[in-house]
């Protein structure tokens, strides 16, 4: 969904609209912020939709650049590839880019492990990683993300078998409120560590981040078109296990999944070509977008063309934009036990955002024990939402998507648009108050809170 093509919210498409900090996104300073006082306009989301609320923006290269902006500051957030669609990394007071923190810092072939700064984009990467032999064992639909903030955020790809990318992480280095600098590490720190990963930005600057490596592979993807939605009653989990990766795409009309889309690793016995069919649907003949109707020369290469695994696991091309920056995106995690009531609980909505949706992905993960991951010790189905540009309208649809969801205990995506109640959602964490007291250990006065924190946490 080029990740994919929308939105820039005007003043008079919010208007009426009751938007929470876990919500809440505005546009142009002439018309929603108070006039910047620099020259410099204000920094942006990646798809245009969410105008930073300071001009007070710093681009530290060093760890000790990071700790003397986080003594002198009295509040700041940190922001990475800015790819947030609601308020999490924003503040009225101090940002603190990571843009320029995008070197790899060691390559370690025994652990299997490389730490990297905490800026540094997962296409970056994975080119380095690929040169020197060596693999993640996942990526997002997009490789234009920065790591330390995909990780905050849980961010994911897909995969039964695949955890978060955050389930990469075996270490982390972060500058605390006072200016030190903490490692916590899987091996040594334990439950702190499974505390810290998806920090929402809370703890502190996240500066370094080392990651479990593996051996390079090959993986070739595949397009399916035109799955009956009946078929996902009977065979949703094999249809989700046909491949190392698998996403859906719907529009939610005609009880119809538009395309399957199937990667799968490369393996000395796998067939050099694929099934006519899977359960219904059809095999491409032509590389596709996931929006049907939009060209396909920003996506990774399909028709089954082997290639390595950071040019075939994201949907997107890491040297081609994957947007035109119109664009808002919800997304909720349900149990894997509901995925198909979940499903159907949504389809039956019918036509309702027939003018409003360009597409949605279903995906899965597997569980985990990051505290604030919504997949911890659950594996999960993400239902993801690519909005178009009616605004208000959509704000008017996000509460109804997520009425119907109820009943599954939906978990959102902590850096997309949602509105469900703080209580709520704080209630199907089951470590949120040990994320309470973890946050107090590290930042006791609130350096790193803004309004979207204490929303959550209040």
């Amino acid at each position: 969904m080029k990740k994919r093509t929308f939105l820039k919210i005007s003043t008079a498409a919010l208007t009426g609209a009751t938007l929470s900090p876990l919500t809440a996104c505005k546009q142009d300073a002439t018309t929603v912020a108070p006039p910047s006082s620099s020259k410099t306009p204000r920094l942006k989301n990646w798809a245009g939709n969410l105008e930073y609320s300071t001009d007070q923006v710093t681009y530290p290269e060093s760890v000790e650049q990071v700790q003397a902006f986080v003594m002198k500051a009295d509040k700041l957030r940190a922001l990475g590839s800015q790819h947030c669609f609601n308020r999490i990394a924003d503040s009225p007071h101090n940002l603190l880019s990571t843009k320029n923190l995008n070197k790899v810092v060691a390559l370690d072939p025994v652990k299997m492990t490389v730490t990297v700064e905490s800026g540094i984009r997962y296409g970056t990467l994975g080119e380095y990683l690929q040169d020197k032999g060596y693999a993640l064992h996942n990526l997002a639909s997009l490789p234009h993300i920065s790591v330390a903030g995909s990780i905050a955020t849980a961010t994911h790809g897909s995969g039964v078998k695949n955890g978060n990318l955050a389930t990469a992480v075996s270490a982390i280095e972060f500058v605390t409120a006072s200016g030190d600098v903490v490692t916590l590490s899987k091996e040594k720190d334990g439950e702190q560590f499974l505390g810290a990963v998806v920090g929402l930005g809370g703890l502190g600057v996240v500066t370094k981040v080392t990651l479990d490596i593996q051996p390079t592979f090959q993986v070739r993807q595949h397009v399916y078109e035109n799955l009956p939605f009946g078929e996902l009653e009977k065979n949703f989990d094999a249809i989700m296990s046909s491949g190392y990766s698998v996403s859906l795409f719907t529009d939610w009309q005609n009880n119809n999944v538009s395309e399957v889309w199937v990667k799968s690793r490369v393996t000395g016995g796998d067939p050099a070509t694929a099934k006519p069919e899977l359960y219904g649907a059809t095999l491409a003949k032509r590389n596709l977008h996931p929006i049907a109707e939009l060209a396909a020369e920003n996506c990774t290469e399909q028709m089954g063309i082997p290639g390595p695994w950071h040019e075939r696991l994201p949907h997107f091309r890491m040297n081609f934009t994957p947007s035109s920056g119109k664009e808002l995106q919800a997304e909720y995690f349900v149990p894997h036990r509901n995925a198909f009531a979940a499903l159907k609980a949504i389809n039956s909505l019918g036509d309702k955002w027939i003018q409003d949706l360009f597409i949605s992905e279903v995906r899965t993960i597997a569980a985990d024990d990051l505290w604030m991951s919504p997949c911890y010790r659950q594996p999960g189905v993400t239902i993801h939402f690519t909005w178009k540009q009616n605004t208000d309208a959509v704000m008017k649809l996000i509460p109804i998507v997520e009425e119907q969801l109820a009943p599954f205990g939906p978990r959102p995506h902590w850096g997309k648009l949602f509105t469900i109640p703080s209580p709520q959602l704080r209630a199907r964490y089951v470590r949120f108050a040990d994320f309470q007291q973890l946050l107090r250990q590290y930042d006791p006065k609130g350096k790193f809170r803004n309004e979207f924190l204490d929303s959550l946490l209040a």
